[in-house]
């Protein structure tokens, strides 16, 4: 079939033994590649209720149809896993140009079980794999590993071959429950923490080589209609303003909405946030548009700071998530100390948007002397110097290393921690945005803002913020075009450019599936109930689709707040119309089994 290998490598680290499979035409079909047929192999090979830091535990390295290919927006992959911060579903996503190494080595999946006998690098290529002993990279930060790890087996005769690797810093290591996995130095798979889960495996480093490359359907028709995408929009405002500003543009966007979170979540505005925005890092810090690979938008600041105790210092960033949770939450007043934790996070291998609300719950903690630690708002050095406790579980950052569940109950200060199904949210406060609640509430890993990013269009003006009634109808068509994004595997700031009809007609170049915006939903609803059920064998209940009580009091100064009721509506909208019953279970499905038999 067009669009795919046809196989799926399968690695057991306990034995060291591996087996490539092929792979039924039928399921590439019906799943696609990325999340679908990643999540259709988590259902059916994960022991139900393993512990996610078990060796039985799978991790899935996945690309889709279009990577490799001429399409805009297509240097991703996906990592998917039960989750050791949240305890279901896990998936993350990163860009750069590591995603077409990992594509090269030629499977449209690697299945990844057991546990190493010692700390190990991996090297996957179009034969199988071969193992070596981690040997001194264990220890090392993620950027040392990277280096010496692509040092050390990344090199080929052959000009054609790429190569790149993912790797894991010391929190991974030391299974801090959000750690994450980096690529492309900077490139984080940053949340639900797959970085523990490598690390439980006693696993550094994975380093991907091949030549392979996926056959088209239509090369010809997508390499035209490539040229003619470009064309189109390489122009357009929406870009030219995330080429020109990044991410960082939504810090003024944000706080003008009355919607960027501040003071731990009591505020929805940071009376500073013109000395964290894209001004001040661009006027500030020395900054080159950079881009993945595949990409005209070149959203990423390539950012040098040029004064001051932090000068020298070059990082990728920092993006709007991390100004918002150390800036917003922690209350940081300067973009380059922002960059500096960040770098820090980058190097420690853990995730910004996590790291910087327990950073802020601890602020709360300390406040309300619930512990021992000196740190408050604006102590950057404090806010440092917790960063480096909870990579290595030392004193309270042990307790922080176990998630804001874990530290929220052993500090009593369940009643303030903010998180949805143990993840804390990202930086758009849903009082203000009110789908964005929703998105938060029924999200399968958790508080997250990419699986639909439904705060667009409440900020652009396509819907109200505040708007109750309908809103579910508008959010699932959202979320159903990005669960097939994720499938392809595609980058969200291209949303705008691949509507329904263009994303029908990019899948029929890539793979000859030839099949409407109906068929097309249905494909994404199917891989969204598969998704809910692995949740629901998991524990989760419907009750967890909710928002921490915390969210649901006024914030402070504009006395803005979404009920629970607000939300309950929305909900019970958004279970009738995905064809799940009162409990949020899927009742039109036709998945059976507890691992997954009847599928078709």
């Amino acid at each position: 079939m067009h669009g795919f290998y046809g196989r799926i490598l399968k690695i057991d680290l306990s034995s060291g033994k591996h087996i490539t499979e092929p792979v039924d035409e039928q399921i590439l079909a019906k799943y696609l590649g990325g999340k679908g047929i990643a999540s259709y192999l988590l259902y059916n090979l994960n022991p139900p209720g393993i512990d996610p830091l078990s060796p039985a535990n799978c991790i899935i390295f996945a690309t889709g149809p279009a990577t490799g290919s001429m399409t805009w927006g297509s240097s991703r992959y996906g990592v998917y896993t039960k989750s050791p911060q949240t305890g279901i579903y896990s998936e993350s996503y990163a860009g750069g140009r590591v995603p077409e190494a990992i594509d090269s080595a030629g499977y449209d999946a690697i299945v990844i079980t057991g546990k190493s006998p010692k700390p190990a690098v991996l090297v996957i290529h179009p034969d199988g794999v071969d193992y070596h002993d981690a040997g001194r990279t264990w220890g090392m930060n993620t950027y040392e590993t990277e280096e010496t790890v692509n040092m050390l087996y990344g090199k080929s005769g052959d000009k054609n071959y790429k190569s790149g690797s993912v790797v894991i810093g010391p929190a991974g290591e030391k299974l801090v429950t959000f750690s994450v996995i980096e690529s492309d130095r900077w490139r984080s798979a940053g949340r639900t923490g797959t970085g523990a889960v490598m690390g439980s495996k006693n696993l550094k480093a994975i380093l991907f080589k091949g030549d392979r490359k996926r056959t088209l359907f239509d090369k010809e028709g997508l390499k035209v209609y490539s040229k003619k995408l470009v064309s189109e929009f390489k122009n357009q405002p929406f870009v030219l303003a995330y080429k020109n500003m990044g991410t960082p543009r939504m810090v003024e966007t944000t706080n003008r909405a009355g919607a960027f979170p501040s003071g731990y979540w009591s505020e929805g505005s940071y009376d500073k946030w013109e000395k964290i925005g894209a001004g001040a890092l661009h006027s500030q810090c020395k900054v080159v548009p950079n881009a993945c690979a595949k990409c005209f938008i070149a959203c990423g600041r390539m950012s040098t700071i040029t004064s001051g105790r932090h000068a020298g210092l070059s990082i990728e960033g920092p993006e709007y998530e991390t100004i918002y949770a150390f800036g917003g939450l922690c209350r940081i007043d300067s973009i380059e100390e922002i960059a500096w934790l960040n770098d820090i996070c980058d190097r420690l291998g853990m995730d910004t948007i996590s790291a910087g609300n327990l950073c802020g719950f601890a602020i709360e903690a300390s406040r309300k002397k619930r512990i021992s630690y000196k740190i408050d708002y604006g102590d950057v050095d404090a806010v440092a110097e917790l960063l480096h406790m909870i990579a290595k579980r030392d004193g309270i950052g042990d307790t922080l290393a176990r998630g804001i569940i874990h530290a929220a109950k052993e500090w009593g200060m369940e009643d303030i921690a903010v998180h949805v199904k143990g993840l804390e949210p990202p930086g758009y406060d849903p009082r203000v945005l009110k789908g964005s609640a929703l998105a938060f509430a029924v999200s399968d890993r958790g508080a997250c803002h990419l699986r639909a990013t439904f705060h667009s269009p409440e900020l652009t003006g396509v819907i109200s913020p505040d708007a109750i009634e309908g809103k579910a109808a508008l959010f699932i068509d959202f979320e159903n075009r990005l669960v097939l994004f994720d499938t392809l595997i595609l980058c969200r700031f291209y949303r705008d450019m691949y509507p329904w009809d263009t994303l029908s007609h990019l899948i029929r170049m890539l793979t000859g599936l030839d099949e409407k915006k109906e068929i097309l939903e249905k494909r994404a609803s199917d891989i969204s109930d598969l998704v809910r059920l692995f949740n629901i064998r998991e524990g989760l209940k419907s009750e967890d689709d909710r928002l921490p009580k915390y969210l649901h009091k006024s914030l402070e100064k504009t006395g803005q707040a979404i009920s629970e009721e607000e939300l309950n509506v929305m909900i019970r909208e958004y279970y009738r119309l995905r064809g799940w019953n009162e409990q949020g279970i899927p009742i039109t499905t036709g998945f059976k089994g507890s691992r997954g038999q009847g599928f078709q």
